[in-house]
């Protein structure tokens, strides 16, 4: 069951660091409208986003978030109008080349996940570059999905093992969550999407199949600092079952 940002619970400020997600992953949606409402272009959109993602990176560690998965372009955002299309690019290889130095210095670990075939060769090779160049670190590892899709990923997963030649028999859950793209790392235990919408849009549906769901009607370039405490204190409320009973839960912690 999920909850609306304005239905969460009250829990004071100082609980959230006794339960922090260890994996966040956010759909940052909602830059178009934000720009819309304000008379606008979209493109402004987009950048005021990518100002804000630097906020939410800066926050995250400060909270203590371990890793942190963001849905920069959807393998569906191809479908967008060309002009915008290349704008993404564009954004993306601006933030590369602005970001990459600091936030390396940061100590951040950047992972792409997602296809490379498809975008242009310069953008691939930053890509590559800012994923190397970070490899070591390990304050926080930020995925970046991008031309991402959680179906894709799934069937890519299947090919890769089958063209390995395991048997039908020894494919297991754990074997195919090895060979996603996000393979080694833990689920996410808190998914976020901002801007009102009530859905995954094909991100990370198979890590995603335990995972906290926290929804808010706040735009993306508007989701600040605050915005996500209220998403870490709203999990930092909640009992994860995982199909256990309560009496079994208390026992465990006994």
């Amino acid at each position: 069951m999920t909850l609306m940002a304005n239905e969460k619970t009250e829990l004071a400020k100082n609980d959230t660091d006794n339960k922090v997600p260890g994996h966040v992953a956010i759909i940052m949606d909602g830059n178009g409208r934000w720009a819309k409402q304000r008379g606008l272009p979209r493109a402004e959109g987009h950048r005021q986003g990518t100002e804000n993602l630097r906020r939410i990176i800066r926050a995250s560690v400060e909270f203590g978030v371990e890793i942190l998965t963001i849905y920069a372009f959807s393998t569906e955002n191809w479908n967008r109008p060309r002009r915008e299309v290349n704008l993404l690019m564009q954004i993306l290889e601006m933030v590369i080349d602005r970001e990459l130095a600091e936030l390396n210095e940061e100590g951040v670990q950047i992972r792409h996940i997602g296809e490379l075939d498809g975008i242009a060769g310069r953008l691939q090779k930053k890509v590559i570059e800012a994923c190397e160049t970070t490899k070591n670190n390990n304050r926080l590892i930020l995925n970046v999905a991008f031309n991402y899709g959680g179906r894709d990923e799934i069937v890519h997963a299947v090919q890769h093992i089958m063209n390995k030649g395991i048997p039908a028999e020894d494919i297991t859950e754990d074997l195919i969550s090895q060979h996603l793209y996000t393979g080694g790392l833990p689920d996410p235990d808190l998914i976020i999407r901002t801007s009102g919408e009530y859905r995954l849009s094909n991100f990370l549906i198979w890590q995603g199949a335990y995972s906290e769901h926290y929804y808010t009607d706040v735009y993306w370039p508007d989701f600040g600092k605050e915005c996500l405490r209220d998403a870490l204190d709203e999990f930092a409320s909640r009992r994860r079952r995982f199909g256990k009973t309560d009496e079994q839960i208390d026992a465990e912690n006994d």
